[in-house]
């Protein structure tokens, strides 16, 4: 829908509707520039090759040491095996046929480690550089588990037996508060959505306000405000840039979803898709509490090079929210995040980490909605004000007091 067609609709069209293509005209406009396709296929690409490569270091993919075992280590082959599976750290375990045909394969990296038996328990182990901690762990103490096996053979004494008697006895421990396995993943989460929050917000923020410069420098916000309300103009305005900044998040959030579960990098599928889902959800109510106030901003200059100046307050307010979110990701459950989170609109970045971390009821994330929601209206309103009486006006700037008109 261009400019033109909209500035003829007449005054018997519904307000949805007008809002509705004014939202549509915003949409369709930034979503089709090249710029802004290239620079998303761009972040998709840096999404995808960094959790992968993330989940390579980690040890997420194709994480199986691989083992070779030379003549009589081969006898190495079921102590290892069980000894790597208890602590969850599979061995790949071959048995080559000669020291040379595994030091070859030691040089080339098809091996990890070959073992070579030197007799009386005692091996070698062939490495390229060096051994990894926690696979010399596991070679060392088969090794040394087999020796006191030997032993206790050669004492009359069956290593069976007295495995069976020894597994009888120990200590359980009883935490109070037990850990949480997933509580890594849950930080990682949590910092992602962050992240995330904090970036569309501001920057899809800042978009409108510089969309409502735009119109009033080029003259036809006066076209179109001669047959459409400001208010309509306004709340289109901002629908269709949020949309194109919910679309835009929930592409980063499928693709970094279906990276992470197919790496293995993420393995807590419910809850990643929860704080996705919420994420997404707190972006809707967070962007609308932000956008009516950049639009508001906007309204107050007539140049691009004036934008940052007039929408300082409102960026301050997005940075508060940065560092009380870097706050509760510390601590989701301190009694700054608990207090912090109630408050709109900083709850729209501060209850997606609650929810990662598990902290909050959902009694609590219900009223910190409806909370959110009747400040935005409220706010919504005077925004609509300020909008209503600036957008017209170019030249000088106008001053928040002269757009409020308070004490006129």
């Amino acid at each position: 829908m261009s400019d033109h067609r909209i500035g003829q609709l007449g005054s018997a069209t519904s307000p949805a509707r007008i809002i509705a293509l004014v939202a549509k005209r915003e949409l369709t406009t930034r979503a089709r520039t090249k710029s802004f396709l290239i620079s998303n296929a761009i972040i998709l690409v840096l999404i995808l090759g960094g959790i992968i490569a993330a989940s390579v270091f980690t040890g997420a993919v194709d994480s199986h040491p691989k083992v070779g075992l030379v003549g009589s280590a081969a006898t190495l082959s079921g102590a290892l095996s069980a000894s790597s599976g208890s602590i969850g750290k599979p061995l790949d375990i071959s048995t080559q046929s000669s020291e040379a045909t595994a030091r070859s394969k030691v040089a080339a990296g098809d091996l990890d480690v070959a073992l070579v038996s030197e007799g009386t328990g005692r091996y070698t182990a062939i490495v390229k550089k060096s051994m990894a901690s926690e696979l010399r762990s596991i070679i060392d103490s088969t090794v040394r588990q087999q020796a006191v096996s030997a032993a206790l053979i050669a004492k009359g004494v069956d290593p069976v037996t007295l495995a069976t008697s020894a597994a009888s006895a120990g200590v359980t421990v009883q935490p109070i508060h037990p850990p949480d396995p997933n509580s890594d993943q849950r930080t990682a989460l949590a910092f992602i959505a962050m992240l995330l929050m904090f970036f569309q917000i501001l920057m899809f923020g800042l978009y409108v306000a510089m969309g409502v410069v735009e119109e009033k420098s080029s003259r036809v916000v006066e076209v179109l405000l001669a047959t459409i309300k400001p208010l309509h103009l306004l709340w289109g305005k901002v629908l269709g840039i949020g949309a194109v900044g919910l679309l835009q998040l929930a592409a980063y959030g499928v693709v970094g979803l279906a990276a992470g579960m197919g790496t293995g990098l993420v393995t807590v599928t419910g809850l990643a898709v929860g704080v996705f889902a919420s994420v997404l959800f707190w972006f809707i109510l967070g962007f609308a509490f932000f956008a009516v106030s950049y639009a508001a901003a906007g309204s107050l200059v007539s140049r691009q090079e004036d934008v940052n100046s007039a929408a300082t307050p409102i960026t301050m307010v997005v940075m508060v929210g940065y560092v009380l979110a870097q706050v509760t990701l510390a601590d989701p459950g301190g009694t700054v995040a608990s207090v912090m989170s109630w408050i709109p609109p900083f709850s729209a970045m501060l209850m997606p980490l609650r929810i990662a971390s598990g902290t909050t009821s959902p009694g609590q994330i219900v009223v910190s909605v409806v909370l959110m929601l009747l400040v935005t209206v409220a706010l919504a309103k005077v925004a609509a004000r300020i909008y209503e009486r600036s957008v017209l006006h170019t030249g000088t700037r106008v001053s928040w007091r002269e757009a409020l008109h308070i004490g006129a």
